[in-house]
């Protein structure tokens, strides 16, 4: 028997750079802060130490006390995660070595990780046009193993992809034991729905949205030839000479960029834009440092 084709992923090395970035933060101890709700629950304070982030000190107190003051939280664990996966057509694309497909992998492989070393569950529904996938948050490496193995198997991926589709799944399944939603797609293709159906997501529940393009959804190579182009999601083929079609292209993808950039704002989720061809481990600790200072 043939074996299963498997993604270009580097997924310990991504795992290993992420989790490296998110010591040098001082965040990894407290991602548990990031996904927990609406607010904190004040416990007592503390003193500061070096793994603290400067964010957490409490500055009148520290003022009073002559020495440096954190806030503790009372912690409530065992969160449940679940990520919403785009595996649609339009994802198997790449104008370099890492395919989105990929690139979510390896993105979602070190998340998924990061929550699970701090004894929280993930679960996963992979989506195109209908849900491929839904997966219950568990814990444990064999999970863990089995959502890395579905993640890079070629077979997984297909399909045109249909969000709203998933986003009412996911209001009829998700129960309220999740505690976070982490929707993952380029949303290439929304719809006048979807602005509200994100909103009813992230009013049911603390919502993360992460939107990852390709330079090539955002411009043309400076290429003086004619090329063909293949729409993924529909098949259709087109001759362009990317030279002279740019500046069209370029107009439409800034314009299709915006309506979904207003579809998150007034989703009152919290989204972060990544592009393939720039490591996500960065932007993504930035991200998630952002959110949990706004919660202290």
């Amino acid at each position: 028997m043939a074996s299963e084709r498997r993604l270009n992923v580097d997924i310990p090395g991504s795992i290993s750079e992420f989790l490296s970035i998110m010591k040098e933060f001082r965040l990894k101890r407290d991602i548990y802060k990031v996904f927990r709700g609406k607010g904190l629950e004040f416990d007592s304070f503390r003193d500061y130490t070096q793994d603290d982030d400067a964010s957490a000190i409490d500055w009148k107190t520290s003022s009073r006390a002559q020495k440096l003051i954190v806030k503790q939280y009372k912690e409530e664990r065992d969160l449940k995660i679940v990520f919403l996966i785009d595996v649609g057509s339009s994802m198997v694309f790449g104008s370099n070595e890492k395919l989105k497909c990929g690139f979510v992998a390896e993105l979602v492989a070190a998340f998924a990780k990061l929550i699970m070393d701090a004894n929280d569950r993930v679960g996963f529904f992979l989506f195109s046009d209908n849900v491929k996938y839904f997966i219950e948050p568990k814990n444990g490496d064999r999970h863990f193993q089995f959502f890395i193995d579905v993640l890079t198997n070629a077979k997984t991926y297909g399909g045109v992809t249909n969000i709203d589709k998933a986003l009412d799944f996911s209001m009829r399944y998700l129960d309220k034991s999740i505690s976070s939603v982490i929707l993952i797609s380029d949303f290439l293709k929304v719809s006048g729905d979807t602005e509200k159906k994100i909103s009813l997501l992230s009013h049911q529940f603390e919502t993360v949205v992460i939107r990852v393009r390709d330079m090539l959804d955002i411009t043309l190579p400076d290429v003086d030839e004619e090329v063909i182009l293949e729409n993924p999601m529909t098949g259709e083929q087109v001759i362009v000479n990317p030279k002279v079609a740019k500046k069209t292209y370029e107009r439409y993808a800034w314009e299709q960029a915006k309506v979904v950039e207003e579809i998150f704002k007034k989703s009152e989720a919290d989204y972060l834009d990544l592009i393939t061809n720039k490591s996500f481990s960065i932007p993504l600790a930035m991200f998630l440092k952002e959110r949990l200072e706004k919660k202290l």
